[in-house]
């Protein structure tokens, strides 16, 4: 029979060295509980094939997942050699060194027969029936097991010691309560990788649509090669400034920042894969704003927007004119003629292989990677007639609704994630098992 879970607050702590805690549970030293090694590469670093595979750092991501793509290798015969730092299943991997020091994964799944650790990252394994290597995961991972790490962080390329580790101080509950906190937030983490899952196959369903319906079209079976490859017959190609009324970009001047306004102003850093983030933009004046607006760094409905400094190619139309906001000089704004081009088909039409190919070729800068405006509106796109167009775009457009309601889950599980986290590993919350 399975055991029935109960939730309750608990209301009678006790004082100790790293917070309160229940009256129930202790404090103790990690490095008397917990097995910490490390491993090492051979003389000249990772090796890019291989069937040993070596974790580094860079393969730990910020759900405490490991990333299998893009491994590095050790040889086998200098696996064998290693006394430490091999890999097992339910072993915690701890970064101690660099600038992710303290980020940490959970072995759940090995993708190699062989896996090893390289000399910057920590292996820790519980040595004892007293502590449940999933409930040190989730201690670790939480801003609480974080907290104890920068605190002991040090050094001039920075990070921690063996020795460092096993002084961090892990609150103790009762085993079956540990067992229990973990399966509870194992579920959520479950339920967040179901979730990313979908959103991956998704996206790679979107990804082929795309370039079906931004080549083929709907319904054609006459094609023509042309300077952007082979499209339908019926299909024309023009410069992007042809089928726009304008095109232009942002403010070259930045107002300044006030406490609190309903005015705003946007920068690539607040774009997103289909809208403007509103929470992460800077408040700005409404004298400010209205020069902008003046000045024409104000999107209207069904402008596309398109980053063109930084991050290269973030493309959307704009819906949100329910906000007053205004554009830096790193976004353009591109207003088609609605007589030629549909909003919404233009903005995926300038995300299409063939399209970004083209703008990949102009991207100038060193530091900053950038498109110029000429260069933009010197883009060819494929014009189909503006039926097709709004029935192409209303394909895609579900696929994006659907992306967004995923990508919404997610969010609101790793808020659930984090609530769990910050009750039960302090055990404000309790678990009891009946």
């Amino acid at each position: 029979m399975a055991e029935k879970v109960e939730l309750y607050r608990e209301t009678e702590f006790k004082d100790t060295d790293i917070e309160k805690i229940p009256k129930g549970w202790s404090v103790l030293r990690i490095g008397g509980l917990v097995e910490v090694g490390t491993g090492k590469r051979a003389k000249g670093g990772g090796l890019n094939e291989g069937t040993v595979a070596s974790i580094g750092g860079e393969h730990i991501d910020n759900l405490g997942r490991i990333i299998w793509n893009e491994m590095k290798f050790i040889p086998n015969d200098f696996y064998n050699l290693l006394s430490q730092g091999k890999v097992k299943l339910g072993d915690i991997l701890l970064v101690k060194d660099g600038a992710t020091t303290g980020k940490v994964a959970m072995i759940k799944n090995l993708r190699y027969d062989k896996v090893a650790v390289n000399e910057h990252v920590f292996v820790l394994r519980s040595k004892t029936e007293l502590l449940i290597n999933d409930f040190l995961f989730y201690f670790l991972f939480s801003k609480y097991g974080q907290a104890q790490i920068k605190k002991r962080f040090h050094g001039i390329i920075g990070g921690i010691t063996k020795d460092d580790l096993e002084n961090c101080l892990l609150p103790m509950p009762p085993l079956n309560e540990q067992r229990k906190i973990s399966e509870i937030l194992s579920t959520v983490d479950e339920s967040i990788q179901k979730t990313d899952d979908i959103i991956a196959k998704t996206e790679r369903l979107k990804k082929g649509i795309m370039q079906e319906l931004l080549t083929k079209g709907i319904g054609h079976n006459e094609f023509k090669d042309t300077e952007i490859g082979k499209i339908p017959k019926e299909w024309e190609v023009v410069n992007l400034e042809g089928a726009c009324v304008e095109i232009t970009d942002g403010s070259h001047w930045s107002p300044k920042q006030v406490e609190r306004s309903e005015y705003r102003i946007a920068t690539v850093a607040n774009l997103r894969e289909t809208y403007i983030d509103i929470d992460s933009c800077k408040f700005i004046s409404e004298e400010d704003y209205m020069r902008l607006a003046k000045e024409g760094d104000v999107p209207r409905k069904d402008d596309i927007l398109f980053s063109k400094d930084g991050t290269v190619g973030i493309t959307f139309t704009f819906k949100q004119d329910f906000y007053k906001i205004g554009l830096l000089s790193s976004i353009a704004i591109i207003r088609p003629n609605h007589e030629l081009l549909f909003s919404d088909f233009g903005a995926y039409a300038l995300k299409s292989p063939n399209i970004l190919m083209q703008i990949t070729g102009w991207k100038t800068g060193t530091a900053l990677r950038r498109i110029t405006l000429d260069n933009l509106k010197r883009v060819k796109i494929m014009l189909p007639p503006l039926q097709e167009q709004q029935k192409i775009a209303e394909i895609l457009s579900t696929v994006d609704k659907k992306l967004e309601i995923l990508k919404q889950e997610k969010v609101k599980l790793e808020r659930i994630k984090q609530w769990f986290m910050e009750e039960l590993l302090t055990g404000r919350i309790r678990v009891r098992v009946a």
